[in-house]
């Protein structure tokens, strides 16, 4: 046996009873070997992809050969995830606890499992929960429109792979918080007079705004 994503497999002997110098080749294009009987495969093999090889070895001493069937078995290596992928990367704010979207890593060791941990600059302001990365708390967009995560991924052997995700947050329209009246006394006797400025406090900056009348003397 050998493990994978390595050429070297070992070395082959003959026993001679004339103690006669031997040469070694083999069978197929899979493996190879050097007169003196070093068995390397071709190719560094990938368990994932090929896990045994077969060919024949043959030994001669000039006259007479003998040869043997021989098979590898290629042994798994644990090898490190490639990629982590997040299914959604906005959020809407004003929502607690919204989950971003469901955390995914690429392994060639089929079946692995994988655990997450968060850095970064916004790590505190995540979570990740049964495979999902969560905001802990709700998002502002008028505070604060982006966040940057790394996410971690450790597979079942302890292997490790970084990948850091940009975290947009959709400005959502709120409504309007209050309506402020620059003054509320007028003189008798004046048509058409002015009372005061409306304005409207709104979170959206840049916001505009139209107005209604309604109430007992709204005429």
């Amino acid at each position: 046996s050998a493990a994978e994503n390595q050429t070297s497999i070992g070395t082959v002997t003959a026993s001679d009873a004339d103690s006669d110098s031997v040469t070694f080749t083999v069978s197929g294009s899979e493996l190879a070997i050097t007169a003196a009987g070093v068995l390397t495969f071709a190719s560094a093999p990938d368990y994932e992809t090929k896990s045994s090889y077969s060919a024949t070895v043959t030994v001669s001493d000039g006259t007479n050969t003998t040869s043997q069937a021989v098979t590898i078995n290629v042994t798994n290596v644990n090898e490190t995830p490639i990629a982590i992928a997040l299914s959604a990367t906005a959020i809407d704010e004003n929502a607690a606890g919204v989950v971003i979207g469901d955390l995914t890593t690429s392994d060639v060791d089929a079946g692995d499992t994988h655990t997450y941990t968060l850095s970064g600059t916004d790590a505190d302001s995540f979570e990740v929960v049964s495979g999902q990365l969560k905001l802990k708390d709700s998002a502002d967009y008028e505070t604060k429109n982006s966040y940057s995560v790394t996410v971690t991924a450790t597979d079942a052997a302890g292997a490790v792979f970084a990948q850091s995700f940009a975290i947009t947050v959709t400005d959502v329209n709120e409504t309007p918080t209050a309506i402020a009246l620059s003054a509320t006394a007028i003189d008798e006797n004046a048509a058409g007079v002015v009372i005061g400025d409306l304005t409207t406090s709104d979170v959206d900056a840049g916001d505009t705004h139209t107005y209604t009348l309604s109430g007992t003397d709204a005429d």
